[in-house]
């Protein structure tokens, strides 16, 4: 099996999706709907440590990629995420060299990182640690979030940070750091958006994006964009839209 890694070093496309509510059932149930990676959102849900562990466990355990979405790119909770078995993270708010250095840092062991050593379920409880050591070397992953016009203005730097695998835009936060959230076509934004496209592609780096509505015709219209890491939709929208959109047809039918 070709691993995620490879996967985005040769710029593959890859769908994945998004956990924010924090149940094994949820896991399972998307695990066997067949996505390639399955990211727990840390950042904007009320799932715990405890939770994420039970997640990643489920996840792993099902034979996909298991990936955490961090609040913060603090080491200490990077380091405690990965020593749950997570095979990487996805950190907000990388806005400079010094933000991705950070990140990749709190990944790796000394001397290639700072992250201190652990004996928790990523390294067999104590019984793997070397394994585990040699793993995160060359199979652990660390995508950068790019959603300030400051990340936009470093993109070649971070890009050039070694461990930082790829990206994923997140254009709303973009937005609101030129001034006008949600609003995606104002010439601002559109810039902004078009240069991380261009950045991205003179460096041979794979473009990463949350496409939100659970519409896959909207996935398919990215992948034509050039987007190779591609987040579809959240457990809830998957639930609530189908919910909706199935009484509304059924009470016009009435």
């Amino acid at each position: 099996m070709i691993s995620l890694k490879s996967k985005l070093k040769n710029r593959e496309v890859t769908v994945g999706s998004w956990i924010t509510l924090g149940h094994p059932s949820i896991a399972e149930i998307l695990e066997k709907a067949g996505f390639d990676w399955l990211v727990v959102d840390m950042e904007h849900s009320a799932i715990t440590l405890p939770q994420t562990q039970q997640l990643v466990q489920v996840i792993e355990l099902s034979g996909r990629i298991p990936l955490v979405r961090v609040g913060e790119n603090d080491a200490t909770l990077i380091k405690r995420v990965m020593d749950t078995g997570a095979h990487g993270v996805i950190v907000p708010m990388v806005n400079s060299e010094d933000d991705a250095i950070r990140a990749v840092n709190a990944v790796h062991y000394p001397p290639r990182g700072t992250r201190g050593v652990g004996l928790a379920r990523a390294q067999g409880y104590g019984n793997d640690f070397e394994k585990y050591k040699e793993w995160v070397n060359k199979e652990s992953i660390v995508i950068a979030q790019i959603e300030h016009i400051k990340a936009i203005e470093n993109l070649e730097k971070i890009l050039r940070v070694e461990g930082i695998d790829g990206t994923i835009i997140g254009p709303y936060d973009l937005s609101g750091s030129l001034g006008f959230p949600g609003n995606f076509d104002h010439e601002d934004v559109k810039k902004a958006l078009e240069r991380y496209k261009i950045v991205c592609e003179e460096m041979g780096k794979p473009m990463g994006m949350h496409v939100i509505p659970p519409d896959p015709v909207e996935v398919q219209k990215r992948i034509k964009e050039g987007y190779k890491f591609i987040a579809w939709s959240l457990d809830t929208l998957f639930l609530s839209v189908h919910c909706r959109n199935g009484l509304k047809m059924i009470r016009e039918k009435m």
